[in-house]
């Protein structure tokens, strides 16, 4: 049977974003990463807030229409992180994501350091690997 740790699915390295780095410079990060999202870190590692690609895109219009690149991720990150721990069943993980908005969750350690992020794919590749292991115990 496949384990179904967080830990053993989840993107060790996620996008790196800043309370202070341009709405501009996270977009383009999180555009080069394939990420719709990522938590906001501060400088000891821990998450202070979530940067998703909605977050950006009202900021972004703005800045084309007035050529302006002044708003920081601090001014449209989410606050409110809804994170998991390394540790977390990936079952509980797609739970919380049938039931909540996120569509990424930080993964961070004990003392809200972030250690890594996982999303819906991985969630599903965790399932779907645990579901093929099981049809191939059966078919043996």
């Amino acid at each position: 049977m496949e384990s179904l740790l967080v830990s053993d699915y989840m993107n060790l390295h996620p996008v790196k974003l800043t309370p202070d780095m341009p709405v501009a410079e996270a977009v383009e990060a999180l555009l080069a990463s394939k990420q719709t999202g990522g938590p906001v870190q501060d400088k000891l590692g821990k998450v202070v807030g979530f940067l998703s690609e909605q977050d950006c895109l009202k900021q972004m219009i703005e800045s084309s229409y007035y050529r302006e690149q002044v708003c920081r991720v601090k001014d449209v990150m989410q606050t409110a992180v809804s994170a998991v721990k390394p540790w977390s069943s990936v079952l509980e993980v797609a739970q919380r994501l049938i039931n909540e908005r996120p569509r990424i969750f930080p993964v961070i350690d004990e003392d809200g350091k972030l250690v890594g992020i996982i999303n819906r794919a991985a969630v599903l590749r965790a399932i779907d690997k645990q579901l093929q292991s099981g049809y191939n115990q059966k078919a043996s």
